[in-house]
């Protein structure tokens, strides 16, 4: 972490004015009298007073303000002279008749969340990313949970709030993706096993993006996640068009296991042109070329690390599956019973 401060300054120098009340009430005057003229001397009437002059001919209205001139506020002295009166007061009183001055240390910015007062310590950081820099976090404000004061807690807020929410948002997001296309494919193919085969080759694609993140170094991050949610789509599509055909032929009469691999032999190439598109294309974006370039980047590294395990995983792995499975059914469907 660098940069690290804290918001609020603790050691602003103030100076408290306690009004003696009874003595104030005594000479007719009140709490408001001795404030309203107290700000009258230190930041003019505009703050107590709404007093407007018209201009008849424009119509345009300008604030009119007294305050006590600066150079007849230089000292403290000058400041308990302060002449205070009211609507019930027969004579002005001097301010120092009626309170008292003493000198304290006030934090300069009070601020607040969620109605609470708040302590903000502000950092960035460098060398390491935000993930790393959250997890040590974490572990420092759970060890130093014990020793808080009653009553008090430490929340980590900022840009590491914003990236679990976003890291939540877009892995729901992805598992509920999978889940749709799943019962999609169950509604057009009117089967609960062959969805199941087709979304084997997810499992190969969500590797090859960790892989890939890995081997180029890149953080996870939103738009990989971004990019996890877009391999899903096409890695599904490839397996389709070889399951699909698969079950062509074995409607056609082949059994399980000739029917997955004229379907690996048939539609190789249209499944490996759609990858290789879909690759080449994410190219640019995955080598981070120009000015902003590596903000995207892991959006296309994602993708291509996806795909290519989908791909191989589509080509062999997904065939295989069916074989397997469509081979013991129609073993158990003509087993003769006893």
């Amino acid at each position: 972490m660098v940069d690290l401060r804290i918001q609020q300054a603790f050691d602003y120098p103030t100076l408290n004015v306690d009004v003696d009340r009874s003595k104030a009430a005594l000479l007719g005057l009140t709490e408001t009298d001795v404030a309203n003229d107290l700000l009258t001397s230190l930041s003019g009437s505009g703050q107590t007073l709404l007093s407007f002059w018209i201009d008849p001919k424009t119509g345009t209205q300008y604030p009119v303000v007294a305050q006590t001139p600066q150079f007849r506020l230089s000292s403290l002295t000058d400041l308990t002279t302060t002449p205070i009166t009211g609507p019930n007061a027969p004579t002005a009183q001097m301010l120092a008749n009626l309170a008292n001055f003493r000198r304290t240390m006030t934090p300069a910015v009070v601020s607040h969340y969620d109605a609470v007062p708040v302590i903000d310590i502000y950092g960035s950081a460098d060398g390491a990313d935000l993930g790393y820099v959250s997890q040590q976090i974490n572990k420092i404000v759970a060890d130093t949970k014990h020793s808080l004061a009653r009553g008090s807690k430490v929340m980590v807020r900022g840009q590491i709030k914003t990236m679990n929410d976003s890291f939540v948002g877009l892995l729901v997001g992805l598992a509920g993706a999978i889940i749709l296309v799943y019962l999609l494919i169950v509604v057009n193919f009117q089967s609960w096993l062959d969805p199941f085969i087709i979304i084997t080759a997810l499992p190969a694609a969500l590797a090859g993006i960790v892989w890939m993140l890995f081997m180029t170094h890149t953080p996870v991050s939103v738009p990989a996640l971004t990019g996890a949610i877009m391999c899903m789509g096409v890695a599904t599509a490839n397996s389709v068009l070889v399951i699909s055909f698969a079950r062509d032929r074995m409607t056609a009469g082949d059994d399980a296991t000739h029917a997955a691999l004229q379907a690996g032999t048939q539609r190789f190439r249209p499944v490996l042109m759609t990858a290789l598109a879909m690759i080449i294309g994410m190219v640019p974006m995955a080598l981070g070329l120009g000015d902003g370039g590596e903000q995207n980047a892991p959006l296309g590294r994602a993708v291509i690390g996806g795909l290519v395990f989908a791909t191989i995983a589509t080509l062999f792995f997904v065939p295989t599956v069916f074989s397997m499975i469509h081979s013991r059914r129609s073993e158990s469907n003509v087993r003769p019973a006893h």
